[in-house]
């Protein structure tokens, strides 16, 4: 458990303090001098995260920063709870144009604690004193920062025993990041967003609010139930009200609608396939929930916008996509495409960087991404319009981080803030759809090595000299899960499209079941795993 005090507290803001007396050296991106500790730690809620198949091969998908190699002056620590496949960093290391493997490979660290448990990475790390000491005589302290997937006070402490600079949000912000904190960030920064209410700790109480929300809107149709901490939108869950119309406004007395609002929380449509009402209504003394008004519209979209506050304090917009949603109610996160639409791209760009000046205020820095749900409407003239509406922050990296500075380190181009566009070092405007969910039943036991076959025979691989193809992550969840995630970088939306839907077809034709005269008369693949 987390143990920092009030001189180790003192001791982590002077340490973040480096960062901004060395802020323009670090963003020296082609010449910067620097060692970086990438702990990938998901220092999130356990039983949240149950919810995720796979998630302990997410520590991965920070492996997009070993791109940052292509620097011949940077030198990078990975660690992560179990070793990597040596087919997986070979992997990234070939992506580096102009430089040799070899190079890249002489200064890059990979660790591990060898320790497969549910505990967070990084107390994993605190609890082996060798292992941090292995660490801090790899960094030179003065040329060091640290990043992470989520701050907490255990990437806190980290920092704090490693004397590493933590490039990340300080955890004692991390109220902003809820959903309750959400929505009080959208009232300071005045954004729209739907009606509902602050973190509740209590059932009673959550069904009292419930009931005030649709008192102020007689005509709400259905209502949304967040956990406080809930995360990628499987802790959300869905109550119609359609069906309640004896308890509606007007028809009886609001402590008839409360209680009646109380004993219908059994049967909310949870997105989480396993959750029930006994488990989730247990987290709510603990997380927290809020009650919100579901935004209803016959062509609904769910776009995004990422910013980041520098450790001086400046907000930068960064990207903007279109979420792809599923589960029962089209509210969890699959993956995206960037950009987002032109219709509204430059409408998140405004609504972001006010969201990113009030974060900043609060002492927030480094990522933010704030998640909207846009509508469609036709105003009187008959032009088509959209209604856009936030609906929550996230203070960590998400979904949209890497498939994003993927695009970025391996191009080396830059996002500009006039069209919502990102262009290449050669003028070339760069499109991609990314997921962290490409999952069959039937891709289950391909391991790295079959998966680096497929790319070979199929040519899905990125291509350094065009700048398109498909970038691989979450490789360790392939085998035991069926599940892989991807970037499908193109010089169109369509090129995109088409580039993820060549891996598809590709994988569905190698995991096609065989017979046993094919099995036997199919070439010998080799590989290290013998």
């Amino acid at each position: 458990m987390p143990t920092s005090n009030p001189e180790q507290l003192d001791h982590f803001r002077r340490l973040q303090g480096r960062l901004c007396d060395r802020w323009r050296h670090l963003e020296a991106f082609d010449s910067s001098n620097t060692d970086i500790l990438v702990i990938p730690s998901l220092s999130l809620d356990r039983r949240e995260l149950d919810k995720i198949q796979g998630f302990k091969h997410y520590e991965e998908r920070l492996l997009f920063s070993l791109i940052r190699l292509r620097n011949p002056r940077t030198r990078l620590v990975y660690v992560t709870s179990e070793p990597l496949h040596p087919s997986v960093i070979d992997y990234y290391l070939q992506l580096l144009p102009g430089i040799p493997f070899s190079h890249a490979r002489d200064r890059l660290l990979l660790l591990s604690t060898y320790d497969g448990s549910c505990k967070s990475l990084s107390q994993k790390i605190l609890e082996r004193p060798r292992l941090m000491e292995r660490i801090r005589q790899a960094l030179r302290p003065e040329h060091s920062f640290m990043i992470c997937y989520n701050s907490t006070a255990l990437e806190r402490d980290l920092s704090v025993a490693l004397n590493v600079p933590l490039y990340a949000l300080d955890p004692a912000l991390l109220q902003w990041g809820t959903k309750g904190g959400s929505r009080q960030i959208f009232a300071e920064a005045n954004i729209p967003h739907p009606d509902g209410s602050a973190a509740i700790f209590d059932q009673a109480d959550l069904a009292t609010a419930a009931a005030e929300l649709w008192e102020r809107q007689p005509t709400l149709q259905r209502l949304v139930v967040k956990l406080n901490e809930g995360f990628s939108g499987e802790g959300n869950a869905l109550l119609d009200l359609r069906s309640l119309g004896e308890i509606a406004p007007g028809n009886v007395s609001h402590c008839v609608r409360v209680k009646t609002l109380l004993d219908r929380f059994q049967h909310l449509k949870f997105e989480a396939k396993a959750e029930t009402w006994e488990n989730y209504s247990s987290r709510i003394p603990e997380l927290g929930a809020i009650v919100e008004a579901f935004i209803e519209g016959e062509e609904k979209r769910s776009p995004s916008v990422q910013g980041r506050i520098t450790p001086t304090g400046e907000v930068e917009i960064l990207s903007t996509h279109d979420q792809i949603l599923g589960g029962p109610n089209g509210q969890v996160y699959l993956g995206c495409r960037f950009p987002a639409d032109p219709a509204y791209r430059l409408q998140l760009q405004i609504l972001g960087e006010q969201v990113g000046r009030c974060l900043a205020e609060k002492g927030a820095i480094e990522r933010y991404g704030v998640d909207f749900v846009a509508v469609r409407q036709r105003d009187h003239l008959g032009n088509d319009t959209w209604d856009v509406q936030a609906i929550e922050i996230n203070l960590r990296k998400g979904g949209t981080t890497h498939p994003f500075m993927t695009l970025r380190f391996l191009t080396n181009g830059s996002y500009n803030l006039s069209t919502g566009s990102f262009y290449s070092q050669h003028g070339q405007a760069k499109y991609y759809v990314a997921t962290d969910n490409l999952q069959k039943d039937r891709y289950r036991g391909l391991l790295p090595n079959d998966l680096m076959d497929i790319i070979a025979e199929y040519q899905l691989h990125f291509d350094t000299s065009t700048e398109s193809g498909t970038v691989f992550h979450l490789m360790g969840c392939l085998s035991e899960f069926g599940k892989l995630g991807l970037t499908s970088i193109g010089n169109s939306p369509q090129q995109a499209a088409d580039l993820y839907n060549q891996v598809v077809n590709a994988l569905d034709a190698e995991t096609q079941p065989r017979s046993h005269e094919d099995a036997r008369n199919a070439p010998m693949r080799w590989s290290s795993e013998g």
